[in-house]
């Protein structure tokens, strides 16, 4: 529904040309009319010049002038951006909301018990999710055994999936896994004025530092809700990975035994736990961050009221329509007076 509140401009800066900008122009107009008789006299004597003229419509021609100064000024207004109304919005507003997505890069995320492998898994399910279900800013960081953030938040999404397509293993330089340090992060990309701070953890859960649930909790008492996502099996799989040389390998511990990485999913239930949040499988389509959706539906019927739409609705095109049709009319209209049937 739309109604007629709130009347204001977007953008009043531009006021002053609808203004100014037709008093300028009058004032050359102005000018050039009395440069034009200036020559005239130069030319003539006051009698001839009355006959030369005697053809010409002042009125007709301070007529265009004004169609053209009213054009001026309906520009003016058109780069201010009239805005009245508001759209009522009977969906919950969650799609519009800030969400920092926080990816695990680190080499356990190589592991292809989900394929092609956990990382490019979830970077391909994470680009789906926002082309198809986000309206508001998405930014990203990345961690392994340290986190920075790749992308801040931000409403430009194809700057957002250059940077998510570009994270690999390689992105941080500190190897392991700190998923304390990740969330701490996500906090610091985060707008403090924002009505729900939202993050996203896109994990296999392992955490070597232990640091995942503490800094839940502690971002909790911040409003931060993390809904997690995990990705990979149980069941888990030996780690393969590119070595200085070039060549495949599996990745091995301390003692030469081959590592065997899975998906810990109780750690990541406690993390969404403490955070009010929610957990759930990445699975084979990307299902578990399509449920994300929903969770945070369940959180505004309970605690978000729905809302109008914040920005107002633009009318803009009315006043550039009709600036359009006098400056189509205007060049139409001649300076001639009409002249009289003899009778």
């Amino acid at each position: 529904m739309m109604n007629s509140a709130d009347p204001h401009f977007a953008d009043p800066g531009w006021l002053w040309l609808a203004l100014a900008g037709p008093l300028l122009l009058y004032g050359l107009y102005r000018y050039a009319d009395h440069q034009r008789r200036r020559q005239l006299e130069l030319v003539a004597s006051p009698r001839f010049v009355q006959e030369l003229t005697a053809g010409h419509s002042p009125i007709r021609r301070h007529f265009k002038n004004s169609l053209l100064l009213i054009a001026f000024a309906l520009a003016g207004l058109a780069l201010a951006r009239p805005q009245w109304g508001r759209t009522e919005d009977t969906a919950n507003s969650w799609l519009g909301e800030d969400v920092v997505f926080v990816l695990d890069c680190s080499r356990s995320m190589l592991a292809r018990d989900v394929p092609p492998s956990r990382l490019d898994h979830a970077k391909f399910a994470i680009r789906d999710f926002v082309q198809r279900h986000s309206s508001g800013r998405v930014g990203l960081v990345a961690f392994a055994g340290s986190a920075f953030i790749q992308c801040p938040l931000t409403f430009d999404h194809d700057a957002f999936e250059e940077t998510l397509q570009a994270v690999d293993d390689k992105a941080l330089p500190m190897p392991g896994t700190d998923l304390g340090g990740a969330l701490r992060e996500a906090y610091r990309a985060m707008d403090r004025g924002s009505r729900r701070k939202l993050v996203v953890l896109v994990t296999d859960g392992e955490d070597l530092e232990k640091s995942g649930v503490a800094a839940a909790k502690q971002l909790a008492t911040n409003g931060v809700v993390v809904f997690t996502i995990g990705v990979g099996t149980p069941a888990g799989k030996e780690i393969q990975w590119v070595n200085p040389a070039g060549q495949m390998e599996f990745l091995r511990d301390a003692s030469g035994q081959i590592v065997r990485s899975s998906l810990d999913e109780l750690t990541l239930r406690e993390i969404a736990r403490a955070t009010g949040g929610s957990y759930y499988p990445l699975g084979p389509l990307g299902e578990g961050l399509a449920r994300v959706g929903s969770a945070i539906q369940i959180l505004d019927r309970s605690g978000g009221p729905r809302h109008t739409h914040p920005d107002g609705v633009e009318h803009f095109h009315l006043p550039v329509a009709v600036a359009l049709v006098l400056i189509t009319v205007e060049p139409l209209i001649g300076t001639r007076r009409k002249k009289k049937m003899a009778p």
